[in-house]
């Protein structure tokens, strides 16, 4: 009785431990690195979803940080999936992405659902934002009912089980490291670890 006392305390101060040390850190090690897209640089991946409103009050930090990037620095958005309304907002991402309008219209996307308080779920509702922000109607269509933007939903899909993404925002570093608020305490303090940790990938 008294062992297994002792063993079940010793397991509880070793996990402790483990997560006083990730944050400490700033981040959390992936439990397996990941492939990353090009080994010659730099990979910091965000996992966002446009209806949370930590990623909406994370979004100026990032867009601050992302203006200023070293040349071997590649960043990649991921819209994070994990139930269908994030999926409907992961397909307006991809149809933004496919058209090439994701910076006209990814900062009022945040700002329509997160102050506005509109669903934008539809293909309909969805269609008449991109117009409204110049976008052919038909060409929306298109693009959104295309074989790529579901190629890229399918494969958004496993994105966060495969990092082990539990919530967002969160981003990946070189497929190695996990930042979030829990880990690094404030989103100012996500930008400063994700710096640090591109400074000793890069040596």
């Amino acid at each position: 009785m008294l062992k297994n006392i002792i063993k079940a305390g010793l397991i509880s101060l070793a996990v402790l431990s483990s997560v006083s040390f990730a944050a400490e850190k700033g981040y959390k090690d992936l439990a397996a690195v990941q492939p990353t897209q090009d080994p010659s640089k730099v990979e910091v991946i965000e996992f966002f979803w446009y209806g949370c409103p930590h990623c909406y009050q994370f979004e100026p930090y990032v867009e601050k940080w992302k203006s200023s990037l070293p040349e071997n620095v590649t960043f990649i958005r991921q819209p994070a999936v994990f139930s269908a309304v994030w999926a409907k907002h992961a397909k307006a991402y991809y149809t933004a992405e496919v058209l090439g309008v994701v910076d006209k219209i990814h900062a009022d996307f945040f700002q329509a659902i997160q102050v506005n308080k509109k669903q934008l779920t539809s293909e309909d509702d969805l269609a008449k934002f991109f117009v409204a922000h110049g976008v052919d109607e038909a060409a929306f269509h298109d693009a959104y009912n295309s074989f790529i933007v579901d190629t890229k939903m399918r494969q958004a899909k496993t994105m966060g089980p495969r990092y082990g993404i539990t919530g967002v925002p969160a981003v990946v570093v070189n497929g190695k490291y996990l930042v979030s608020g829990k880990s690094a305490g404030s989103h100012e303090g996500m930008i400063k670890v994700i710096n640090e940790l591109i400074v000793q990938e890069s040596q």
